[in-house]
């Protein structure tokens, strides 16, 4: 690495789409990232149960601007929401396009990039357009999963609520293409731990204790608790974690699919080390795990680390040591070169 290179501004963008078995939208998906200037294709992962793909790519301000840009009019030219049927929670064909500080930028100028995107797109394709995290205007937009609330299929009515005016576009629901959501995030960390059981109740109740927004309480007749009209609720174990239990028939498991908004709260060892826990409670084994997208090397040393006995520094090891343990190849090989952001970029 040059001293120049040091220097270079380097923003990551993990737009996700709701598709997860078409070929020629992968193929179109690609081919607009590639043909950008200053703009990396990082990792392109699809995932037929979810219905979903999550790509990842990198570049300079204005490199990332278009790649997402021209990433999103491809898939929307292949993607029709009023088709589609997945796992995981979405409220449009472009799902949500989160910009990621990486090097020598701040969160402050991807708030800036997520806007600029927003304001295109929005014309581009006249869809309505959600600011949320780092970047939203209002307290109730912050949360991915509060935007998506009532999903897709709620959005024609949700879209008419003054509350839910779009940060960009029209509000005006587009049938075809849903909403889009973008903004600027701390690196996300995608991970699913598998559960040996085709019953997703276990999967469910973990990632209900374990998430940070809880659960709702219920009284022994299995109803919810209300105060003063307000659900009571019963407030999870970890922070910074999000998480559902789905099911994963291509691999006759289901899993605790969940989002580390920031790994440096709660880091991987610990959620996968907190799921095996709680698996052992309800009578089920964990049986591995998966990272969807790319991890931080930072991430995995920090796992290598908790699982060495032997104060273990050599950085090769301490990855292998955490995909080990982790057991990140349970599903499909995790391969460092291809899956942590440093040895790519």
């Amino acid at each position: 690495m040059t001293p120049e290179s040091r220097k270079k501004k380097i923003i990551e963008c993990v737009p996700n789409f709701s598709e997860g078995k078409d070929q020629k939208t992968f193929d179109a998906i690609r081919n607009a990232i590639n043909s950008t200037k200053d703009a990396k294709l990082l990792s392109l992962e699809p995932d037929a149960d979810y219905n979903r793909v999550v790509v990842t790519l990198a570049g300079n301000e204005e490199g990332i601007l278009n790649g997402a840009v021209n990433a999103c009019k491809a898939a929307a030219e292949h993607i029709d929401m009023r088709n589609h049927k997945g796992e995981h929670p979405r409220l449009g064909a472009i799902d949500v396009v989160p910009f990621v500080p990486v090097s020598n930028v701040t969160t402050e100028e991807c708030v800036k990039i997520s806007e600029q995107f927003a304001g295109i797109i929005s014309k581009e394709l006249n869809v309505p357009v959600y600011l949320y995290e780092h970047a939203a205007r209002k307290a109730d937009r912050k949360s991915l999963s509060s935007i998506r609330q009532g999903e897709y299929e709620g959005l024609e009515e949700k879209i008419k609520d003054p509350n839910w005016i779009p940060d960009y576009g029209e509000a005006k629901f587009n049938p075809k293409l849903g909403a889009i959501v973008t903004g600027s995030r701390f690196f996300l960390i995608a991970y699913n731990v598998n559960i040996s059981s085709t019953d997703v109740k276990y999967a469910k109740e973990i990632a209900e204790v374990l998430r940070e927004s809880g659960y709702s309480k219920r009284d022994e007749n299995g109803n919810v608790i209300k105060i003063d009209g307000k659900t009571v609720k019963v407030p999870g174990r970890l922070k910074e974690f999000k998480g559902m239990g789905v099911s994963l028939e291509k691999y006759n498991c289901t899993q605790v699919s969940i989002n580390l908004t920031n790994y440096k709260v709660t880091p991987i060892h610990v959620a996968f080390e907190e799921v095996k826990k709680e698996a052992e409670r309800l009578g089920v084994e964990v049986d591995g795990s998966e990272i969807i997208g790319l991890v931080p090397l930072e991430a995995l040393l920090e796992a290598g680390k908790f699982y060495s006995s032997n104060n273990e520094i050599d950085e090769k090891k301490l990855v292998q040591l955490a995909i080990d343990k982790l057991g990140l190849s349970s599903l499909n090989q995790f391969l460092p070169e291809e899956k942590i952001i440093e040895y790519i970029i």
